[in-house]
């Protein structure tokens, strides 16, 4: 049944509502594949012309896919930024094989749904909600959906700052946690790359004559392991190594892939000197650190809690209790526009679980009280 309307509002339907994330989650836009993500792209497009025409396609570049900008037909000067990404971390196949959409037990399943096409299109619909009661927010609304966020944002994260700084609040459509909560923090995330080389031999006549390049860095990942500490908010973790050529062989190369989570600003900085300042155990094997931050971190600054606030405010009137949860090791976009000091209220999105999984779902009855949060948003944010 249609939930019950606030101020004699029009009711929200949430089988509207399922169709519209189900239309979204049977094109799976990967990542990786520029074309699958275009293509889901233009369901977000057609979507948006049913109700304004103020939309603007930004080319992809890079071997990327586009992005997408739609305004508010109304209001001029500093606003509201919605932010989302359309792309998932699932291959192509996984709707058919391994994630299937369904319904079961209340939960709606389909890859990428939590994280985060039900949050994205949840926030176009509360916007064409708002088309449909003839309403005009006191402020104008922008909405930008990137294509490349599961990377990193590469190619998005200059559009994603000039959007932000032109707005004055910027809310995130990255799915709830823990049961709807809010998130008002995000800890910083950090990519270095390590680097060893030494020198070859045979392993067997002249092994004693070899460097080993995957010795040393053996050596190091234990070293950089040890820098987690979970007092202070701190992870690292080496996520891909390679190296070698044969078993035969002592490597003479050898490499790794390192992820690094940082709670602040001033921490972020010690870490990261610490990190590029690693030097060789064995003086005969080079040594190279690249990288650094990848998303600054997300701080529960005044004006996030002023936001945060009202939103609680907002979900009161609406008949439930919003909380926030603490700060959570994931990164987003939002710690882009949060970093520059723009009020960023995140996790505005479907509440679920599993996102990055094949179990990945949202909960059926969090599509309207999700979508009815984003809207009484709009209709109150000055």
């Amino acid at each position: 049944m249609p939930d019950t309307p606030l101020n004699n509002a029009p009711a929200m339907d949430p089988e509207e509502i399922l169709a519209g994330i189900k239309r979204w989650v049977h094109v799976e836009s990967p990542s990786e594949d520029a074309a699958a993500v275009n293509r889901m792209m233009d369901q977000a497009e057609a979507d948006f012309r049913t109700t304004t025409p103020h939309v603007e396609r930004v080319p992809g570049s890079e071997g990327w896919g586009d992005h997408l900008i739609a305004r508010s037909p109304w209001g001029e000067g500093p606003g509201i930024l919605v932010l989302s990404h359309l792309d998932t971390v699932h291959p192509m196949g996984v709707l058919a094989d391994d994630n299937p959409y369904r319904i079961e037990d209340g939960k709606v399943y389909g890859p990428g749904i939590y994280d985060m096409k039900a949050g994205a299109f949840i926030a176009q619909y509360a916007f064409q909600n708002l088309i449909r009661r003839g309403v005009e927010t006191p402020l104008p609304i922008t909405f930008l959906l990137v294509s490349e966020e599961e990377v990193g944002s590469p190619t998005s994260r200059a559009l994603i700052e000039k959007l932000g700084s032109e707005n004055k609040y910027v809310l995130v459509t990255e799915p709830a946690r823990e049961g709807g909560k809010i998130v008002t923090a995000r800890k910083g995330v950090a990519r270095f790359e390590m680097r060893a080389e030494g020198r070859p031999s045979h392993a067997g006549a002249w092994h004693q004559e070899g460097r080993s390049a995957i010795h040393e860095l053996a050596r190091q990942i234990v070293d950089i392991e040890a820098m987690t500490d979970y007092d202070r908010g701190v992870t690292f973790n080496v996520g891909r190594i390679t190296g070698g050529t044969g078993v035969n062989v002592v490597p003479q190369h050898a490499w790794a892939e390192i992820d690094m989570r940082v709670p602040d600003a001033e921490i972020a900085d010690e870490m990261e000197a610490k990190i590029l300042a690693l030097n060789a155990h064995d003086p005969d094997v080079t040594l190279t650190v690249t990288g650094g931050m990848n998303r600054p971190p997300y701080e529960m600054t005044e004006g996030v809690t002023a936001l945060f606030q009202h939103a609680r405010k907002c979900a009161a009137e609406l008949g439930f209790e919003l909380e926030h949860c603490p700060p959570t090791g994931g990164g987003s976009d939002g710690n882009f526009t949060a970093a520059l000091g723009i009020p960023t209220l995140d996790g505005m999105g479907c509440d679920g679980h599993g996102a990055h999984t094949l179990e990945e779902f949202i909960y059926y009855d969090s599509m309207v009280e999700r979508a009815r949060l984003m809207e009484r948003m709009f209709e109150t944010l000055t």
